[in-house]
Protein backbone atom coordinates (compact mmCIF):
# COMPACT_ATOMS: atom_id res chain seq x y z
CA UNK A 1 0.00 0.00 0.00
CA UNK A 2 1.45 3.51 -1.04
CA UNK A 3 1.08 6.67 1.04
CA UNK A 4 -1.71 7.81 -1.97
CA UNK A 5 -3.64 5.10 -0.81
CA UNK A 6 -3.65 5.19 3.04
CA UNK A 7 -4.42 9.54 2.47
CA UNK A 8 -7.59 8.05 0.47
CA UNK A 9 -8.38 5.39 3.52
CA UNK A 10 -7.86 7.91 6.13
CA UNK A 11 -10.02 10.03 4.71
CA UNK A 12 -12.64 7.90 3.76
CA UNK A 13 -12.70 6.75 7.56
CA UNK A 14 -13.97 10.28 8.28
CA UNK A 15 -16.22 10.53 5.54
CA UNK A 16 -20.33 9.68 6.04
CA UNK A 17 -20.04 6.31 4.40
CA UNK A 18 -18.13 5.53 7.95
CA UNK A 19 -20.41 7.99 9.95
CA UNK A 20 -22.41 5.10 11.52
CA UNK A 21 -19.45 2.49 11.96
CA UNK A 22 -18.68 1.30 15.00
CA UNK A 23 -16.49 3.64 16.61
CA UNK A 24 -13.55 1.12 18.14
CA UNK A 25 -13.53 -0.43 14.52
CA UNK A 26 -13.05 3.21 13.06
CA UNK A 27 -10.03 4.04 15.77
CA UNK A 28 -8.39 0.61 15.29
CA UNK A 29 -8.37 1.20 11.49
CA UNK A 30 -7.21 4.51 11.28
CA UNK A 31 -4.48 3.85 13.78
CA UNK A 32 -3.16 0.99 11.74
CA UNK A 33 -3.16 3.08 9.00
CA UNK A 34 -1.32 5.91 10.49
CA UNK A 35 1.20 3.12 11.69
CA UNK A 36 1.37 1.85 8.20
CA UNK A 37 2.26 6.01 6.98
CA UNK A 38 4.59 6.20 9.55
CA UNK A 39 6.73 2.93 8.46
CA UNK A 40 6.41 4.61 4.90
CA UNK A 41 7.51 7.66 6.28
CA UNK A 42 10.30 6.13 7.85
CA UNK A 43 11.36 3.84 4.78
CA UNK A 44 11.49 6.54 2.92
CA UNK A 45 13.81 8.96 5.45
CA UNK A 46 16.57 5.93 5.10
CA UNK A 47 16.36 5.91 1.36
CA UNK A 48 17.30 9.61 1.84
CA UNK A 49 19.91 9.16 4.04
CA UNK A 50 21.67 6.56 1.76
CA UNK A 51 21.03 8.56 -1.06
CA UNK A 52 22.48 11.81 0.56
CA UNK A 53 25.73 8.88 1.98
CA UNK A 54 25.55 8.41 -1.79
CA UNK A 55 26.47 11.87 -3.25
CA UNK A 56 28.65 12.97 -0.16
CA UNK A 57 30.82 9.73 -1.45
CA UNK A 58 30.15 10.54 -5.09
CA UNK A 59 30.92 14.66 -4.04
CA UNK A 60 34.31 13.15 -2.05
CA UNK A 61 34.95 11.56 -5.46
CA UNK A 62 34.62 14.36 -7.54
CA UNK A 63 36.83 16.45 -5.38
CA UNK A 64 39.67 13.98 -5.40
CA UNK A 65 39.32 14.03 -9.24
CA UNK A 66 39.06 17.90 -9.18
CA UNK A 67 42.32 17.83 -7.26
CA UNK A 68 43.70 15.64 -9.48
CA UNK A 69 42.73 18.17 -12.81
CA UNK A 70 44.24 20.32 -10.90
CA UNK A 71 47.83 19.17 -10.75
CA UNK A 72 47.29 18.23 -14.44
CA UNK A 73 46.79 21.47 -15.09
CA UNK A 74 49.15 22.86 -13.08
CA UNK A 75 51.54 20.06 -14.91
CA UNK A 76 50.35 21.55 -18.53
CA UNK A 77 50.52 24.95 -18.10
CA UNK A 78 54.37 24.16 -17.15
CA UNK A 79 54.58 22.08 -19.60
CA UNK A 80 53.35 24.47 -22.09
CA UNK A 81 56.03 27.01 -21.01
CA UNK A 82 58.51 24.76 -21.36
CA UNK A 83 57.18 24.21 -25.01
CA UNK A 84 56.85 27.81 -25.62
CA UNK A 85 60.57 27.96 -24.39
CA UNK A 86 61.49 24.85 -26.86
CA UNK A 87 60.13 27.56 -29.76
CA UNK A 88 61.85 30.46 -28.70
CA UNK A 89 65.30 28.85 -28.75
CA UNK A 90 64.91 26.29 -31.27
CA UNK A 91 68.34 26.43 -32.46
CA UNK A 92 69.37 25.23 -28.65
CA UNK A 93 67.04 22.38 -28.52
CA UNK A 94 70.03 20.91 -26.02
CA UNK A 95 68.62 23.28 -23.29
CA UNK A 96 65.13 22.18 -23.83
CA UNK A 97 64.07 20.83 -20.07
CA UNK A 98 63.84 16.98 -20.50
CA UNK A 99 63.28 13.76 -18.45
CA UNK A 100 67.27 13.14 -17.32
CA UNK A 101 69.11 10.57 -19.04
CA UNK A 102 68.46 8.75 -15.41
CA UNK A 103 64.77 8.91 -16.29
CA UNK A 104 64.90 8.45 -20.00
CA UNK A 105 66.43 4.91 -19.45
CA UNK A 106 64.21 3.81 -16.69
CA UNK A 107 61.15 4.89 -18.17
CA UNK A 108 61.41 4.91 -21.97
CA UNK A 109 60.16 2.05 -24.50
CA UNK A 110 63.29 -0.47 -23.96
CA UNK A 111 63.66 -0.18 -28.51
CA UNK A 112 64.33 3.49 -27.74
CA UNK A 113 67.25 3.15 -25.28
CA UNK A 114 69.32 -0.24 -26.66
CA UNK A 115 72.88 0.05 -26.61
CA UNK A 116 73.12 1.50 -29.67
CA UNK A 117 70.95 4.47 -29.47
CA UNK A 118 72.69 5.20 -26.09
CA UNK A 119 76.21 5.55 -27.89
CA UNK A 120 74.82 7.60 -30.49
CA UNK A 121 74.48 11.21 -28.92
CA UNK A 122 72.26 12.26 -32.16
CA UNK A 123 69.79 9.53 -32.01
CA UNK A 124 69.86 9.44 -28.32
CA UNK A 125 68.41 13.65 -28.30
CA UNK A 126 66.12 12.42 -30.60
CA UNK A 127 64.58 9.46 -29.01
CA UNK A 128 64.45 11.42 -25.45
CA UNK A 129 62.48 14.40 -27.90
CA UNK A 130 60.05 11.49 -28.98
CA UNK A 131 59.82 10.51 -25.34
CA UNK A 132 58.88 13.40 -24.11
CA UNK A 133 56.41 14.00 -26.69
CA UNK A 134 54.37 10.92 -25.90
CA UNK A 135 54.60 11.26 -22.42
CA UNK A 136 52.96 15.32 -22.94
CA UNK A 137 50.55 13.50 -25.12
CA UNK A 138 49.83 11.24 -22.42
CA UNK A 139 49.37 13.79 -19.64
CA UNK A 140 46.68 15.91 -22.01
CA UNK A 141 44.89 13.07 -22.42
CA UNK A 142 44.34 12.01 -18.89
CA UNK A 143 43.81 15.48 -18.52
CA UNK A 144 40.76 14.94 -20.62
CA UNK A 145 39.20 12.20 -18.98
CA UNK A 146 39.23 13.89 -15.94
CA UNK A 147 37.45 16.46 -17.05
CA UNK A 148 35.06 14.20 -18.76
CA UNK A 149 34.57 12.43 -15.47
CA UNK A 150 34.01 15.25 -13.24
CA UNK A 151 31.57 17.02 -15.74
CA UNK A 152 29.84 13.30 -15.70
CA UNK A 153 30.19 13.14 -11.47
CA UNK A 154 28.74 16.87 -11.53
CA UNK A 155 25.30 15.75 -13.17
CA UNK A 156 24.96 12.52 -11.16
CA UNK A 157 24.96 14.94 -8.22
CA UNK A 158 22.72 17.65 -8.99
CA UNK A 159 20.73 14.77 -10.07
CA UNK A 160 20.32 12.87 -7.08
CA UNK A 161 19.99 16.40 -5.12
CA UNK A 162 16.76 16.97 -7.30
CA UNK A 163 15.36 13.44 -6.17
CA UNK A 164 16.20 13.49 -2.91
CA UNK A 165 14.47 17.13 -2.74
CA UNK A 166 11.38 15.89 -4.72
CA UNK A 167 11.39 12.97 -2.34
CA UNK A 168 11.24 14.42 1.01
CA UNK A 169 8.53 17.48 -0.04
CA UNK A 170 6.37 14.77 -1.09
CA UNK A 171 6.85 12.99 2.32
CA UNK A 172 6.48 15.91 3.88
CA UNK A 173 3.40 16.46 2.42
CA UNK A 174 2.00 13.01 3.26
CA UNK A 175 2.53 13.54 6.77
CA UNK A 176 0.86 16.63 7.12
CA UNK A 177 -1.96 15.78 5.41
CA UNK A 178 -2.15 12.50 7.45
CA UNK A 179 -2.13 14.24 11.13
CA UNK A 180 -4.77 16.72 10.09
CA UNK A 181 -7.11 13.47 8.91
CA UNK A 182 -5.87 11.71 12.50
CA UNK A 183 -6.76 14.93 14.23
CA UNK A 184 -10.27 14.92 12.69
CA UNK A 185 -10.92 11.59 13.45
CA UNK A 186 -9.98 11.75 16.92
CA UNK A 187 -12.26 14.61 17.23
CA UNK A 188 -15.42 12.40 15.75
CA UNK A 189 -14.07 9.47 17.50
CA UNK A 190 -14.54 9.10 21.16
CA UNK A 191 -11.72 6.52 22.51
CA UNK A 192 -13.35 4.12 24.76
CA UNK A 193 -12.86 3.75 28.51
CA UNK A 194 -9.57 1.80 29.40
CA UNK A 195 -11.76 -1.32 30.57
CA UNK A 196 -14.08 -1.74 28.05
CA UNK A 197 -11.27 -1.49 25.54
CA UNK A 198 -9.85 -4.50 27.61
CA UNK A 199 -12.45 -6.19 27.44
CA UNK A 200 -13.15 -6.01 23.91
CA UNK A 201 -10.25 -6.62 23.57
CA UNK A 202 -9.90 -9.94 25.57
CA UNK A 203 -12.98 -11.03 23.84
CA UNK A 204 -11.61 -10.88 20.47
CA UNK A 205 -8.34 -12.85 21.39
Amino acid sequence: MNGDQIIEDLRDLSGPAYADSDAQSLLIRSSALVSCLKSLNRAANTATRTKKDETTAARQEMDQSHLGLQNLLYEKRHLEREIEKCRQFASVYQDIPLYTLEEFQELAPEEARTTEVLEDEHQLMLNRLSFELAERQRLDLKRRELLQAKEELLKQSKANTNTLEGVKGHIDILVKTAAEIQKKVDELVQPLPISETFTTTTTTG
